[in-house]
């Protein structure tokens, strides 16, 4: 196949491309959003055919791949379990092809069992104004917006009178029965309408002439490999929701129950997992699930083929595969959530450095019933403080996968030199979101910091990082008082070395305040040094609140002695390793 007829735009009447929906030569894959169904966006959609207005493209995938896909849409069948040499998948205008179907061949509307969405159209309604944008209103109509219930409905009796007299007709009927339509025209009794220059037979014609060469354009991709679907998909969707290769996956992989074979569908197993209990590791992406699946499936079912975690290999993953590791799968992952929050007391995937860990500790967690938490700590701490990003690619995932391995088998694998640079302590910042700023949160996190005011009283809990995007992290130095009283001070205020966790009300007492006052109200507690202590805060600012004094370079001399402690406290988490500490900032001294 050339290059160019991997993707090729082409088109197709209306009724011809709605026949051959119904015939089941399309499919629409059970990833596709929810339809929206809105009898005002069908009477828009329909003014803009009748206008020929051009419509947005129909986005077909055609390919040997099977998926899972909706039996049916608008209560009109469209799909069978017939084996077919290549599917035609919709990606992309599910929502136009329901209102096209349904406005014409009637149906079915969701939640609205009452409702019936066949759409007439009234000949009566002319283009006297061509700037007039709400015509289409009274041009297009519905059957509950005619019927005047043997004259109840006051407001419908009129349109009701034109629907007998044949002035306001199903549109589906000008096409396919048109001679009865205009015969109907001709011989009514009125004889109003037998000119055949009348404006009503004119407008007529017209809505047959719109019906018959009105193309519904395509954009047809054929040859494609699943990966680079994903991308033309995520960027021409009018609805603006990426498709991923979760979603192909789950319809690649969906077995229908039947007699004798157990049905299979991975988004419900991936959902029953998440409401097992109300971790909120628990709600991490899907991606992360089927990633952690692959390595599973690579490492305990032989002659997989899944050889890494890329999507090139994540779509040959097969329902049968999943099914050998899940058992065992779901165990491990929640042995791994267990351990990010019960043993290093991390409330989030927020604080989690790098996504891979997810899969390093599940493939570790996976049939290990003696588990070495005192080395899964240091193996943690290393990775996340190392000068070095030692876990930002496959190749580091897998040899991770194989050190772990060896500790799981009792081999004593070695971790290496820990290597910390005070620069990167420095200038982590309070705004990224990057590897090494969230290891400071997570180590600040892991020392369970106290309230200042109730000292007895916890920061953190489970709910903490689900409340805001940034939750209640607390400038020591509050940058405002800083910029007006800059000092001799060389260092950022926005250092992480110069944030910490508070609640909310203790942040609000605080606010802009100069330490040395607002530190003096709690400094008269007598566990205030030691609440300090588990923020990993520098005695240092407690004796100048006492002192109602600070040197002029303040923060400065606060970060350096942070600094200090952070190291100090990282020695204390992983004491077998040889820990280097350098400074690549020249010239400076706290």
């Amino acid at each position: 196949m050339s290059y160019t007829d991997r993707i090729r735009p082409t088109d197709k009447g209306i009724t011809t491309y709605l026949d051959e929906l119904r015939g089941k030569n399309y499919q629409i894959p059970t990833f596709q959003r929810e339809i929206v169904w809105d009898k005002e966006n069908v009477k828009k959609l329909w003014d803009s055919i009748y206008k020929f207005y051009p419509l947005g493209s129909i986005l077909v995938w055609k390919t040997d791949i099977k998926l899972q896909n909706h039996r049916e849409i608008g209560g009109h069948l469209i799909t069978d379990d017939l084996v077919r040499p290549e599917y035609q998948y919709i990606l992309d205008g599910q929502q136009r092809t329901t209102s096209l179907l349904t406005s014409l061949y009637g149906g079915k509307v969701k939640g609205r069992e009452d409702f019936s969405p066949t759409l007439f159209i009234d000949l009566t309604v002319l283009d006297l104004d061509e700037t007039d944008d709400e015509s289409y209103k009274k041009r297009f109509l519905f059957w509950h917006e005619i019927d005047d219930r043997n004259g109840e409905l006051k407001a419908n009796i009129g349109k009701r009178r034109k629907f007998d007299e044949g002035l306001i007709v199903k549109l589906i009927d000008i096409q396919k029965d048109f001679g009865a339509i205009e015969r109907c025209l001709v011989e009514n009794g009125s004889g109003d309408y037998q000119n055949y220059d009348h404006p009503y037979r004119i407008q007529l014609r017209r809505v047959r002439e719109v019906l018959d060469n009105y193309r519904v354009p395509f954009i047809e991709l054929k040859g494609i490999q699943v990966s680079e679907v994903c991308q033309i998909f995520e960027r021409i969707n009018q609805a603006g929701k990426p498709l991923n290769i979760f979603d192909i996956v789950v319809a690649k992989t969906f077995r229908p129950e039947t007699n004798g074979t157990k049905g299979f569908y991975l988004r419900e197993l991936i959902e029953d997992l998440r409401d097992i209990n109300k971790s909120q590791f628990l709600a991490i992406d899907d991606l992360t699930y089927l990633q952690i699946l692959a390595i599973l499936i690579n490492r305990n079912v032989p002659g997989s083929g899944i050889q890494n975690i890329t999507e090139r290999y994540l779509n040959d993953i097969k329902a049968h595969q999943i099914e050998e590791v899940w058992d065992e799968a779901k165990r491990a992952v929640l042995k791994t959530f267990d351990f990010l929050e019960n043993y290093l007391y991390l409330n989030g995937p927020q604080l989690i450095p790098y996504r891979y860990l997810y899969l390093t500790l599940t493939s570790y967690f996976y049939n290990n019933n003696t588990p070495n938490y005192h080395f899964l700590k240091q193996y943690y701490w290393f990775y996340c403080f190392h000068n070095e990003d030692l876990l930002s690619n496959t190749t580091h995932l897998f040899e991770h996968i194989e050190m772990l391995e060896q500790e799981k088998n009792h081999q004593n694998p070695k971790i290496s030199r820990f290597l910390i640079d005070k620069e990167k302590l420095r200038t982590a910042s309070y705004s990224s979101k990057g590897r090494f700023s969230r290891a400071i949160l997570s180590l600040y996190a892991n020392h369970k910091p106290k309230d200042w005011r109730n000292t007895d009283r916890d920061v953190l809990s489970s709910v903490y990082y689900i409340l805001t995007d940034r939750p209640n992290l607390h400038h020591i130095f509050p940058v405002d008082y800083i910029n007006r009283n800059p000092g001799s001070n060389r260092l950022d205020g926005n250092s992480l070395m110069n944030i910490t966790y508070l609640t909310q009300i203790t942040n609000l007492e605080i606010s802009n305040r100069n330490p040395l006052e607002y530190i003096q109200d709690y400094c008269n507690n007598p566990d205030f040094e030691r609440v300090m202590g588990s923020h990993l805060l520098p005695p240092e600012i407690v004796e100048w609140a006492r002192m109602e004094m600070m040197p002029a370079n303040a923060l400065d001399v606060f970060i350096e002695k942070r600094i200090d402690l952070i190291i100090e406290a990282l020695r204390t988490k992983v004491p077998s390793t040889n820990m280097e500490v350098i400074d690549t900032r020249e010239g400076f001294s706290g």
